[in-house]
């Protein structure tokens, strides 16, 4: 129904626009007494197979939505309807940014596929907080953090580091985002002596605590093999918890969509489909290489169940969607799970 009646009528306007309109529908919905039951009842597939305890956390499965989908926290307990048992919310800031001029978001039909130039877009990371202390979590809640736009990058730690303080006692876990494409020499920070002080000054927050939060951090596609050595070098010397793996890509390889269309989109990050290949290889190069002792969440690429289980199999503990969900519907953590029973 979804794939055949429901997105070819969303796909008809401006995907910003239904982003938010579909947003605003699924808070409306899920009001009404009953529904979330309803939803459950449908979407959330439970077995011990899926179960998994991943730098400390009990995943009740090991499906999740990724950054960016619910950047201010809004609507995390509604999603939980639909079978995830875990969100990143954000990427969230310590003030709050309109992002980069619209339109900034485009779809890629042929290649299931978006091109997004957001620019960190967000409400701030008071606004946030307030939202996650209003309605208790009925999920495991990631936050995913970033600096402001105008924070030049020698006074970036501090950003990072506030909204590390602000959300430490709101949600289960951190990723600390230096990877995505949208901001003005962000990538700056994944050279290894600034993404060292980086992690160094949010883990000495970290370790200060009574208990310490789960720190893992996202890293782009788009990284060679020395790269990519260097994100387990920086993993073991910080002592963060796990890696991300991947943000978006800056590449536009494997395209169907038309070159000139594609060209006539600008910049920006792309998810979906594309990816899949790409964030696999990372996936298992990581795994590999660090003899499956980091513990890895995938992301990219993944349309369907067969694509989940290929991301488990190359080492990932836990996967995420974003695109995927755009493009198979409400039903596509349902059916990974349910695959990964038989599978696993």
């Amino acid at each position: 129904m979804y794939q055949h009646l429901l997105r070819p009528l969303l796909f008809l306007f401006d995907p910003e626009k239904i982003h938010h309109f579909v947003s605003f529908m699924l808070r409306l919905i899920c009001s009404i007494p009953g529904v979330p039951w309803l939803l459950k009842k449908y979407y959330l597939v439970t077995h011990p197979s899926l179960e998994r305890t991943v730098f400390g956390i009990r995943f009740p499965n090991p499906v999740g939505i990724a950054a960016g989908f619910d950047k201010e926290a809004r609507l995390y307990n509604q999603l939980a309807c639909f079978g995830f048992s875990h969100i990143e919310v954000g990427t969230v800031t310590p003030k709050g940014q309109p992002g980069n001029p619209k339109p900034r978001l485009f779809r890629l039909p042929t290649d299931q596929a978006l091109i997004n130039r957001m620019g960190f877009n967000n409400a701030g990371v008071e606004v946030l907080a307030e939202n996650l202390r209003r309605h208790k979590p009925k999920l495991i809640i990631g936050g995913n953090i970033g600096k402001n736009t105008l924070t030049p990058n020698e006074m970036a730690i501090a950003d990072y580091c506030t909204c590390f303080s602000k959300l430490f006692d709101l949600v289960d876990y951190f990723v600390v985002n230096v990877s995505c494409p949208n901001i003005a020499n962000l990538a700056k920070l994944q050279d290894k002596d600034e993404l060292l002080a980086l992690l160094n000054a949010v883990q000495l927050i970290n370790n200060s605590k009574p208990k310490r939060k789960p720190v893992l951090l996202k890293i782009a596609p788009d990284l060679n093999d020395g790269q990519l050595d260097e994100v387990i070098e920086i993993t073991q010397e910080t002592g963060i918890d796990g890696i991300i793996a991947t943000n978006t890509s800056t590449l536009r390889e494997n395209l169907h969509t038309r070159s000139t269309t594609v060209e006539s989109l600008g910049n920006g990050g792309l998810s979906g489909k594309p990816l899949r290949d790409t964030s696999t290889r990372v996936i298992k190069y990581l795994h590999t290489r660090s003899e499956g002792k980091i513990p890895i969440i995938g992301v990219g690429g993944i349309m369907d169940a067969g694509d989940a289980l290929e991301k488990i199999k190359a080492g990932a503990s836990l996967v995420q969607v974003y695109t995927g969900f755009v493009y198979s519907g409400p039903a596509i953590a349902r059916r990974i799970n349910k695959r990964l029973i038989g599978a696993l």
